[in-house]
């Protein structure tokens, strides 16, 4: 009832004004608290990384790596943090987040506002006897002359320090973005980012939804073809506005939560058929329940994320998502999570 209590509170605010009010209140200790231990039968192994559930909190809540342990002990197996960016920049004008209450939606055009790679990195260095996944989402400066070099860079401070890194080349927020994901500009920021790297290291590419069929299974071949680590799928989506409701519904930015789940999952299983499962996949994308975290799973993602839908239900999703799964593994008759990725599919 209480976290019930905070959660409409924070909505009482406007949205950024209410992320930063989260983030300050973990960092003195508040709404976080030591999970309870998890279902051996959501234990899974990817990267050689063990993740006691699938369920990690996405990148976007905690860019700066200020709270990563406390967003870990209200019971995310595994924590996201960034994109970050070489240089610190401050994103693009407020206001840049919107909520979408009607819809269960969030629109944003931040722009990658963050403190910076060597900020984030001091940050990550004081981390002692971390018991958590951490990974680390890579971006590119608005204003860089070389975004590959960026990657690079970023990789070289950053990637030492976690447990897997993230090539975001998915944002809609930065001009020119997206622009990475053709085969030719892949494979040369694939080659840059290995060659940065301080130590071996899973890398994952977040990709963006919004790709028709043809492309996103060439985009499939792709990252077979670059023995890519894993795929997040996906970012926010530039379309799917309409049937919105909300007065914010014409706002220029990405869009995540409810309404991009159906086509979010759409898109998750043709990749997995198009790679054939031999690429770890991370589903997101309206992500409020364990029936959606469920069907995700059932639509080939291996692990899942979420973040608006900490926006409407507030920490008490965590546990409802992870007892739901165990409950709804076990009623399906599987014995590990494992088992369960991709059965829609097979």
């Amino acid at each position: 009832m209480i976290r019930d209590l905070g959660t409409r509170l924070l909505h009482l605010l406007d949205p950024e004004t209410a992320h930063r009010l989260t983030i300050r209140a973990l960092r003195l200790g508040l709404g976080s608290r030591v999970a309870p231990s998890h279902d051996p039968i959501l234990a899974s192994r990817h990267w050689d990384l063990d993740f006691p559930t699938p369920l990690g909190i996405a990148a976007g809540f905690d860019k700066n790596a200020e709270v990563p342990e406390q967003v870990a002990r209200m019971g995310f197996s595994f924590v996201e943090i960034g994109s970050v960016t070489p240089r610190p920049q401050s994103g693009n004008p407020r206001p840049r987040l919107f909520r979408l209450s009607a819809d269960r939606a969030v629109i944003n055009r931040n722009g990658f506002n963050n403190d910076g790679m060597a900020a984030v990195a001091r940050r990550l260095e004081s981390l002692k006897n971390r018991r958590f996944v951490l990974g680390v989402n890579l971006g590119a400066n608005k204003d860089s002359e070389d975004r590959i070099a960026d990657y690079a860079a970023g990789m070289a401070a950053l990637g030492s320090l976690a447990d897997y890194a993230v090539i975001n080349v998915s944002s809609p927020n930065t001009p020119g973005l997206r622009e990475l994901q053709s085969r030719a500009q892949l494979e040369t920021l694939m080659d840059g980012v290995r060659q940065a790297c301080a130590k071996p290291l899973p890398i994952l590419v977040k990709i963006a939804p919004d790709f028709d069929s043809d492309g996103l299974a060439g985009l499939a071949a792709t990252m077979l073809a670059l023995e890519v680590d894993g795929v997040i799928i996906g970012n926010t989506t530039i379309g799917l506005r309409d049937g919105l409701k909300s007065t914010h519904r014409g706002e220029a930015g990405g869009l995540s939560g409810r309404p991009l789940f159906e086509f979010s999952t759409a898109q998750l299983a043709a990749f997995y058929r198009h790679t054939g499962g031999r690429i770890p996949l991370i589903g997101v994308g309206g992500i409020d329940s364990a029936a959606t975290a469920y069907a995700k799973i059932r639509n080939g993602a291996s692990l899942v994320q979420l973040y608006t839908g900490l926006v409407y239900h507030g920490p008490g999703l965590i546990p409802a998502i992870t007892i739901g799964l165990a409950q709804r593994l076990r009623q399906d008759g599987f014995t590990n999570i494992s088992e369960a990725v991709g059965a829609d599919l097979k």
